[in-house]
């Protein structure tokens, strides 16, 4: 065998070596992390901030005041133990409340140092479409743009009350499916929750808002044409009829 011919082996078989090692190294390396949701979260405001992100009817809310007798709605939070993160407590109270509320409904969320949001707990009566506190000035909520459903039935007493019976009040409509149209046909579906209320975050445009018929209703809500714009909530209420006379 030749000294060329030698010397071109030797330098195949290092090129061989050099590649199966970086190789190996490539496929021992940890992945790349994902972008933290929302981004880092270092203060209280912060971790408020992702919460009502995540459920833009939360905007209304303020934080909790001891000292302010009959406050209805209010937010608090607290440092999460030992993992750089905060709780994040929402309540709604409705019915009576200077006097303490005679209903309520609360959220724990879990938000973390990466703008992670988990609900914790919840608790309490459905939240009634009224008692949800206004958004801020102008009808935006947070940085969000989109719509803002609320699904109702009625009527729910045969003969119609002056003054009105508060008994005999629209009853929120869950689980109720809602198809979004734009105006070049594109379509999503949003879910009522136990409060008969959704969101859908959307971009400015015309949109046909169209509900699905519900179990136990005679009729559904006919569509609705809406326009939504940019960095404003607009509000659709979806009525159902209940079939009582």
């Amino acid at each position: 065998m030749s000294a060329r011919i030698l010397r071109l082996i030797v330098i195949a078989v290092a090129a061989m070596m050099v590649g199966a090692c970086g190789g190996s190294a490539s496929a021992s390396s940890p992945a790349s992390p994902s972008a933290p949701i929302g981004g880092p979260v270092r203060t209280e405001s912060d971790a408020v901030a992702r919460v009502i992100a995540s459920e833009p009817r939360f905007s209304g809310i303020t934080a909790r005041d001891p000292g302010l007798i009959g406050q209805a709605a209010w937010y608090e939070v607290t440092p999460a133990s030992g993992v750089g993160a905060f709780l994040v407590t929402m309540r709604i109270g409705w019915g009576d409340c200077p006097a303490g509320c005679i209903d309520e409904h609360s959220w724990t969320y879990a938000v973390g140092p990466d703008g992670s949001v988990t609900l914790q707990s919840e608790a309490g009566s459905p939240v009634p479409s009224d008692a949800w506190p206004a958004p801020s000035a102008g009808g935006s909520v947070g940085a969000d743009t989109g719509i803002h459903i609320i699904a109702e039935a009625g009527p729910t007493c045969p003969v119609e009350k002056f003054p009105p019976d508060p008994a005999c009040a629209a009853k929120p409509v869950s689980n109720a499916t809602v198809l979004i149209t734009d105006a070049s046909g594109n379509q999503q579906d949003t879910v009522t929750d136990a409060s008969g209320q959704a969101f859908a975050k959307l971009g400015p445009g015309e949109y046909t808002v169209t509900a699905q018929g519900a179990a136990g209703f005679m009729n559904g809500p006919e569509p609705q044409q809406v326009t939504v714009e940019d960095g404003q909530v607009t509000e659709v209420t979806l009525d159902y009829d209940t079939g009582i006379r």
